[in-house]
């Protein structure tokens, strides 16, 4: 009951302030669990591709059965292709679903390689190397549908107070910037518990 309980004040506060449902999100694990990891992410930092590593190696493989990892966008201004990636990363996921996250963990692992220079060749070749369209990809780049929806999600966060990256929340527990394995185990494990 209190699962359910939690599971419906969730719906309702993410219906009240006009996000988009969790079907229009890119989730990791388990889409209708009642524990939301939320990940407010900015492509191009360097915390962030640490969490990622994190995500991949420790918290999926442990509660990608039982918990949601929902990916949100907030591109930090000091960072020079963070927002065109995040972009992208929408394009890539309409193209085909899956693809999108490919992308973003392509981004945050190569963060030292892509320079805001090179970053529209980078795009294009791992276009080319997933199937994609390279030329489609660069100019998704100035669709400014794709862009909205990045913008909606960055103004999210700001109305949540987000001004950090990685920012991520645990059924609404924050962990801001740097935080351990262990940290968002326990948070984790604690609302499993409930």
């Amino acid at each position: 009951m209190r699962r359910l309980l939690t599971a419906t004040l969730l719906a309702s506060e993410i219906a009240s302030m006009g996000i988009a449902s969790a079907a229009d999100r890119l989730i990791e694990g388990d889409p209708k669990s009642f524990v939301r990891v939320i990940i407010y992410e900015d492509l191009q930092c360097p915390d962030c591709a640490d969490f990622r590593r994190m995500l991949d190696t420790q918290l999926l493989p442990r509660y990608a059965s039982k918990v949601a990892f929902e990916h949100r966008d907030f591109p930090l201004a000091k960072h020079a292709w963070a927002r065109r990636a995040a972009v992208a990363a929408r394009y890539f996921e309409e193209v085909r679903p899956g693809l999108g996250l490919t992308w973003r963990k392509y981004s945050m692992a190569n963060l030292r390689q892509i320079t805001a220079d090179t970053f529209s060749d980078r795009l294009a070749a791992f276009a080319k190397d997933n199937a994609a369209d390279p030329g489609k990809a660069v100019a998704a780049l100035d669709d400014t549908r794709l862009a909205a929806l990045v913008e909606k999600d960055f103004q999210d966060g700001v109305a949540r107070g987000i001004a950090k990256t990685p920012t991520v929340l645990v059924n609404g527990q924050p962990f801001i910037e740097t935080f351990s394995f262990d940290d968002i185990a326990r948070a984790i494990d604690s609302e499993l518990a409930r």
